[in-house]
């Protein structure tokens, strides 16, 4: 499932700015040597013209939308779309809340959302027992879209790619 990028500068960057050797307890919990947290290099101007025509390359052709879960993918996926657009293609990007939006609409998703069955690749910044992703993908088939992909920055090799895949 991992597929590494092919983009020296932007490994060059991520590596300098998004990853940190210490004692550390991840998202899921876990205790870890190595953090990875991509948001210095998602949320700059220069690190989104390196990450988002990379992870557009691996979005699916016939995808009306890039979605993900708030607040690791909120970048990614508007980021993506403004990619596509600049590339003459129409990509949508949708943010999945981690719960329901409290008031109004009591909404899970936000952005336009595509037609129903529509095809939506969930991006992600940084994969460790695929949590995120999955509720993601979970959010969006229950909203009537289908799923077929997760594109992230990077991917720990902790099992979330098989969790993704159960």
């Amino acid at each position: 499932m991992s597929q590494p990028f092919e983009h020296d500068p932007l490994l060059e960057r991520l590596a300098k700015e998004a990853y940190r050797h210490g004692n550390f307890t991840l998202a899921s919990g876990r205790s870890s040597n190595h953090y990875v947290n991509c948001k210095p290099v998602s949320l700059s101007g220069s690190g989104l013209a390196l990450l988002c025509p990379a992870m557009l390359a691996l979005v699916e052709v016939d995808a009306a939308a890039v979605g993900g879960l708030t607040l690791g993918a909120d970048p990614l996926v508007s980021g993506v779309a403004l990619a596509a657009a600049q590339g003459g293609r129409s990509l949508d990007a949708l943010i999945v809340r981690k719960q329901a939006k409290g008031h109004g609409t009591g909404a899970w998703l936000e952005g336009p959302l595509p037609k129903q069955g529509a095809l939506v690749t969930v991006l992600e910044d940084v994969v460790t027992t695929g949590g995120s992703s999955i509720k993601a993908v979970e959010q969006l088939r229950a909203a009537g879209y289908s799923v077929n992909r997760v594109v992230t920055i990077v991917d720990r090799e902790e099992g979330g790619a098989a969790a993704m895949q159960a």
